[in-house]
């Protein structure tokens, strides 16, 4: 499927700000399944500086720097990707059992090993916690597979947690999450990857879009859509595979990619620092607009 993915941010400064430094994870990234036909990242006012790198991870990243006097700002990404069906090179029951993969990546050196376990330590926002090993060990029996152990979480926190936007804040604990079974994407993933960890298993946070669809008979909204998040978990034979326990999915062709980390604060899609401003008003706008073959928006 293509897509084209319009990101806008709009910041709105009480005072004049000045040399305001940010920087931008927000240019999906090329991967097996997705394609990345165009991606251009536009800031208003023009900025000073602006040039784009790579982080630690392979993600794409854009710093900017405004040195003028500004009132206002405005960071616009427009990306069009082609999402693919993911292959997956068997069934999850095939993957290795869970104990097993613990003792595999602690005695392993191949470099897919070592990467991994770069994403099997607890850190400030997905801590390692007694309590969320518990809560992970109701799906991850002795001997059973790594994935289909992942999978029966992710639908576990589908069937029991409550999508509730504005009942969390990017500084909720993950204890908390689970204690009040309440929150979003982000917690969701956050929450998963922490009980994984917690018994010493490779888990990535992955951040991006989802097409959504409007309700029977009501037109699609231009603008209404955004971010996601959801979790990856690594196999040695299947490598790393994803799952959303927001939609109780495995991510598909609805799903893009922009970046992957230990957690949100990883891939935080605008950050930075500023000089005056006093306070702000933020305006988020993301539209995940559908395309025919042909590049053309689908009705």
């Amino acid at each position: 499927m293509k897509y084209q993915i319009t990101h806008r941010t709009q910041y709105r400064y009480q005072q004049d700000t000045a040399n305001c430094y940010n920087l931008a994870c927000m240019l999906p990234r090329a991967m097996s399944y997705q394609k990345v036909e165009s991606s251009r990242l536009q800031v208003n006012p023009a900025p000073s500086s602006q040039y784009q790198s790579r982080d630690f991870f392979g993600n794409q990243q854009t710093f900017f720097h405004i040195g003028a006097l500004h009132s206002q700002l405005e960071v616009t990404v427009v990306s069009q990707v082609e999402a693919m069906r993911r292959y997956v090179a068997g069934p999850l029951e095939s993957s290795m059992p869970w104990d097993d993969l613990t003792r595999h990546l602690a005695q392993s050196t191949y470099d897919a090993a070592l990467d991994a376990r770069l994403f099997s330590h607890g850190t400030r926002m997905t801590p390692c916690d007694p309590l969320l090993a518990e809560f992970a060990r109701q799906d991850f029996k002795p001997g059973v597979p790594v994935l289909e152990a992942a999978r029966r979480l992710a639908h576990r926190i589908f069937e029991e947690f409550t999508f509730e936007p504005g009942f969390t804040t990017l500084a909720t604990p993950v204890r908390t999450v689970l204690e009040t079974k309440r929150g979003v994407c982000q917690d969701f993933a956050q929450l998963a990857i922490s009980a994984l960890r917690s018994l010493g298993l490779p888990v990535r946070y992955v951040s991006g879009y989802l097409e959504t669809l409007p309700p029977p008979g009501q037109a699609r909204l231009v603008g209404a859509d955004a971010s996601h998040a959801w979790f990856s978990v690594f196999d040695p034979v299947l490598g790393w595979i994803d799952f959303d326990p927001t939609n109780d999915m495995m991510p598909d062709e609805r799903h893009i990619t922009v970046a992957f980390g230990r957690d949100y604060a990883d891939v935080v899609p605008l950050k930075g620092l500023m000089s005056g401003g006093g306070e702000h008003q933020l305006k988020v706008e993301v539209d995940v607009m559908p395309l025919g073959l042909d590049g053309a928006p689908l009705s």
